[in-house]
This record gives C-alpha cells, structure tokens and sequence, in this order.
C-alpha cells in the first residue's frame, strides 16, 4: 500500500516527527511504501472557495505547494493525518492542507483509508480534531483505519520514551 503522511507539526525533530517516523517505519517493515510530507514547512494558503479547481479539473487557482502534496496524494492508497494539539484542534498549517483538499471534489479522491495520529501536553484536547476527521471520513467515504491519541508531551523529546508508541506501531502493524 503506498501510504503518505501529511505532518503538520511546525518544530523539527520534536515528538510529532518522533511518532510518525516511529508509524512510518513499523508501516515500512509491513511491506508499504511510505512518505512523509511536513506540510508546516511549506509555503500552503487557505482554500479561496472560488471553485477554480472543479471548473479546471482539480488544478488550484493559487500557485503554492500544495501543487506537490497533490501530486503525492494523486498516489496514495491511504492518508494518515498528524498533528499537535495547538488550542484543542490540529495546527493551522495542517488544517490549510486538510481544507485545500477541496479541489479533489472535481477529481475524487484516490486513496480510500485514513488514519489519524495526534499528540498534546495535556489529556482531555482531541475532541475538535477527532470530531472534524470523523465527520470528514464520513462524508468522503474514507475507511478510518485507527486513531491514535498521545498526551504527555511535556518536552520536546518526551514522545521518545511514551509507552504509547507501541499503538502508533500496532496500527501500522495492522494494515492490509
């Protein structure tokens, strides 16, 4: 299965990046080919809503990265979406990414199944973010494929020794 992770986590190395290289590497070893996109590092505006892409077969009428993340998606049988908690919801930088997936209502979408992977300093913050990926999983047809929620993350290399790194690993582990 070819899997692309959009990570909208804006610090480098931190413990965002520590549980997806922990999903993307357990997902390799189960035989999927796996890419990482860190959408925070790149330069990706908010969806206009002008349309310009159903009129212009998926094509964005603003010229930015999101040219790239497409066309990594435009491949890929499963996207897994991951995220801090910043103010009880994903990161801005994610949600630009998330909202300028628009464009693929002129296209469709090509990969079926999700996955969502989140991580916060404090426990009681995933409701928004879990709410907004559930109803859009359902409202685009995507089969979930796991949710996985890490709260203690005090430091910024605390996700190194979290425990719960075994459920990013299991949810890689299960994909078929």
């Amino acid at each position: 299965m070819n899997i692309v992770v959009l990570s909208g986590s804006p610090r480098k190395g931190a413990n965002t990046d520590t549980m997806v290289d922990t999903f993307a590497e357990a997902a390799h070893e189960g035989g999927h080919t796996v890419e990482v996109v860190r959408v925070a590092g790149k330069k990706i505006a908010g969806c206009l809503g002008c349309q310009y892409c159903f009129e212009h077969e998926g094509a964005c009428v603003q010229k930015d990265d999101m040219a790239g993340v497409v066309e990594s998606l435009k491949n890929a049988d499963m996207v897994v979406f991951a995220s801090p908690i910043y103010w009880f919801d994903i990161t801005a930088q994610e949600k630009a990414v998330i909202d300028r997936l628009y464009a693929f209502g002129a296209t469709g979408f090509s990969f079926t199944k999700t996955a969502l992977l989140l991580d916060s300093h404090s426990k009681g913050v995933y409701d928004a973010a879990i709410a907004m990926y559930k109803a859009t999983c359902a409202y685009c047809k995507w089969e979930d494929q796991g949710i996985v929620t890490i709260s203690g993350m005090t430091e910024r290399d605390s996700m190194a020794s979290s425990p719960k790194l075994e459920e990013v690993r299991e949810l890689a582990r299960k994909l078929a």
